[in-house]
C-alpha cells in the first residue's frame, strides 16, 4: 500500500510540475506542512478541529473573511447592509466566483456560486439530519431555513429572530463556507473526503493518516494589489506525522516549509526560558510569535443531572475552586512553555480579544493555602476522604497535565492522568462522557461571545459546545441581553459580568492564554500573522 501511495504522489507531483507550464524554467512550488493530529473531515459543516479549519480555509470561501487585524472584510459578498433594527442582513455577491471542477457538475465544469448556494449551505448547518457540529452558529439566531433568502443570484438575505451584534464576525467561521448542493447530495457523508469549494486551492487526494494534496485553483477570483491572480503556490502537501519531534526533524531537514508550535520534547533546544530563539538556531529559520485567541483550560463536567457527575467530588464548588487556586501558572508558562503564553489569571475570554480586561475579570491566582482551606471546608482536610480523580488529556500535553497533577498532589488532591487520542478525547467530551479533561477553545470568530457561548445553557450537548453542562440563569439572562446591545463597550461590560460568573462557579480551570508559535523556512514569504492562528496560504510565496 505504501508503494502505491508513493506512486500516486509521484504522479501528482509530475502533474503539478507540468500544469500551465509557460517555459522550461518555470518554478513550480509545493508548500509542505504536517498536521500531527490528523483530520476528521474536510466538510465545513464538521469543521471543529483546528487542522480541519486550516485545510477548509484553503478549499472554501464564505460571505466575509477576517484580515490579520481581525477585522471583517469582503469575500464572496462584496458589500452588505444591515437594517436599523439589526434583524435583516442583505449581502450583494460577486459574479466571478466559481466552484472547483467536479464530475457531478454539468460538463464536469465548476459553475458560478450564487445566492441559492448560501441558502442551501446555511440551511444544511441547522438541518438535524446533517447533525453538523456547527449547528450552534445559527440555532438560536434564526427561526428556521426560511430565514435564508435568495431573491436573485447576486442577493442573499438573512433574517434574524433577534439582533446579534457580532453576527458579521460569526459569519467568518469556516462553518459558514459555501458548498454546491448537487455535489454534496451526490457524495452524502462522503463529501468529507470529496470537498468542492470556491477557495484558492482545490482538493486532489487524501490518504487518511498519510497524505493530503491540494492543487492551485487556476480560476480563483481573488487578486493581489498588482492585479495578479492568487494563489502563488502550485500545491499544498500535508503529511500526518503524529510525533512532533519527528516532524521537527523533517522541518530541520527542510522537508517541511512550516511548523506550528514547539513541542516540549525539543522546546529548550529552540527557545530560552524567556522565549528567545537559541544561538543554535538563530538565522536557521523564521520564528514568529504573537498573541493567539486560544484559551487552554481544564474542563469540569458540572451538570448534576448526569450520573457520572453525581458520583464525582468535582460537583462540589469548593473542590473546583481549590483546584483553581492550587496551580502555579506563572511557573508553568516559564518552564513548560518557555514563556510562550500568558498565565490565565482572568476569565475564559483570552488576552488579545477585543474587550479583554484583566482588571475587570477576576480569575484565580496561585494560593495553595487558600486551596487547602477550601478543600477542608468541602469536607476533605488535606485531601482525606477525597477519591482519586481522573484527568484526561492527549499525548501532546502530557507533561503539562503531569505538572498540574503534581500541583494538585501538593494540596492533597490525588489524580490519575489518562492519555487519550485527540479524536477519542473530543468524542468523549462531546458526549458528556468524561468528568475532568484538558481542552482548548480557539476563536471561531473574534468576539468574546464565541467564548461565552461555551457556557450558555441552550448550547448544552448535543445542541452546542457547552461541554461542561454549565447552567446558570443569571448568566443566560446576561447572554441574551447582549443580543440587543449594539454599543461595543456596553456589550464588553456584559461579557465581563458573565466571565466573572463563570469564574465564580469554576466549571473550568483557565491555565493560560496561548501565543502562536510559527516556524517558516527562510525562503517563505507572504505568510499571515493573525490572532486566530488561521493558516492563510493564498498569498504565500516559496522562493528557490
Amino acid at each position: 500500500m505504501r508503494k502505491l501511495v508513493g506512486l500516486l504522489l509521484l504522479g501528482l507531483m509530475i502533474q503539478i510540475s507540468a500544469c500551465n507550464k509557460k517555459s522550461t524554467t518555470d518554478h513550480k512550488t509545493v508548500f509542505n506542512i504536517n498536521l500531527e493530529e490528523g483530520l476528521t473531515s474536510l466538510d465545513p459543516a464538521f469543521c471543529r478541529n483546528h487542522y480541519t479549519i486550516w485545510m477548509d480555509n484553503q478549499v472554501f470561501n464564505g460571505l466575509v473573511q477576517i484580515n490579520d487585524s481581525l477585522k471583517v472584510v469582503p469575500c464572496i459578498s462584496k458589500t452588505w447592509q444591515i437594517s436599523t433594527d439589526g434583524l435583516t442582513y442583505t449581502f450583494h455577491l460577486r459574479n466571478d466566483v466559481y466552484f472547483h471542477d467536479d464530475p457531478h457538475f454539468k460538463n464536469m465544469t465548476g459553475r458560478k456560486a450564487v445566492a441559492s448556494d448560501f441558502v442551501y449551505s446555511f440551511g444544511r448547518l441547522i438541518d438535524p439530519k446533517v447533525a453538523s457540529s456547527g449547528s450552534w452558529i445559527f440555532s438560536d439566531k434564526v427561526v428556521g431555513k426560511e430565514a435564508f433568502i435568495a431573491p436573485n443570484d447576486s442577493t442573499f438575505i438573512i433574517k434574524l429572530k433577534q439582533p446579534f451584534a457580532p453576527f458579521l464576525s460569526l459569519l467568518t467561521a469556516q462553518y459558514c463556507s459555501v458548498v454546491p448542493k448537487e455535489v454534496v447530495e451526490f457524495y452524502g457523508k462522503d463529501f468529507r473526503s470529496h470537498p468542492v469549494g470556491t477557495g484558492p486551492f482545490k482538493f486532489k487526494y487524501w490518504k487518511e493518516g498519510e497524505v493530503l494534496v491540494l492543487l492551485k485553483n487556476e480560476k480563483y477570483w481573488e487578486k493581489d494589489n498588482k492585479g495578479a491572480r492568487l494563489p502563488y503556490l502550485d500545491a499544498v502537501r500535508a503529511t500526518f506525522i503524529a510525533d512532533k519531534q519527528t516532524s521537527f526533524l523533517e522541518f530541520v531537514k527542510k522537508k517541511l516549509d512550516f511548523l506550528n508550535d514547539i513541542d516540549g520534547s525539543y522546546r529548550d533546544d529552540i527557545l530560552t526560558k524567556s522565549g528567545k530563539i537559541t544561538q543554535k538556531y538563530k538565522g536557521k529559520f523564521i520564528l514568529n510569535t504573537a498573541p493567539y485567541l486560544n484559551t487552554m483550560y481544564l474542563g469540569i463536567l458540572v451538570d448534576s443531572s448526569l450520573s457520572i457527575v453525581k458520583k464525582s467530588p468535582l460537583k462540589i464548588l469548593k473542590v473546583r475552586q481549590a483546584i483553581n487556586y492550587a496551580i502555579d501558572r506563572q511557573k508553568m508558562i516559564k518552564y513548560l512553555r518557555n514563556s510562550m503564553g500568558t498565565p490565565g489569571y482572568s476569565g475564559f475570554i483570552p488576552e488579545g480579544m477585543p474587550g479583554f480586561d484583566g482588571k475587570c475579570v477576576k480569575g484565580y491566582s496561585y494560593d495553595p493555602d487558600k486551596a487547602r482551606r477550601l478543600l477542608a471546608e468541602a469536607g476533605f482536610p488535606d485531601g482525606k476522604g477525597l477519591p482519586e480523580i481522573s484527568l484526561a488529556t492527549t499525548v501532546g500535553y502530557r507533561s503539562l497535565i503531569e505538572y498540574v497533577q503534581g500541583q494538585l498532589d501538593r494540596i492533597g488532591i490525588k489524580t490519575s492522568v489518562e492519555i487519550t487520542q485527540g479524536a477519542s478525547l473530543r468524542e468523549l467530551v462531546s458526549k458528556n462522557g468524561i468528568n475532568f479533561f484538558y481542552g482548548q477553545w480557539i476563536a471561531d470568530y473574534p468576539d468574546g461571545e464565541n467564548y461565552l457561548s461555551v457556557f450558555y445553557s441552550k448550547n448544552k450537548i448535543p445542541y452546542g459546545p457547552n461541554y461542561t453542562g454549565f447552567n446558570n440563569k443569571k448568566f443566560d439572562a446576561l447572554f441574551e441581553q447582549t443580543y440587543q446591545e449594539k454599543n461595543d463597550s456596553a456589550r464588553y461590560a456584559l461579557y465581563q459580568q458573565m466571565d466573572n460568573l463563570v469564574m465564580e462557579q469554576s466549571p473550568v480551570v483557565v491555565l493560560y492564554y496561548d501565543k502562536l508559535v510559527n516556524l517558516y523556512q527562510n525562503n517563505i514569504s507572504g505568510y499571515s500573522l493573525n490572532g486566530q492562528n488561521l493558516l492563510v496560504l493564498k498569498r504565500v510565496v516559496k522562493g528557490l
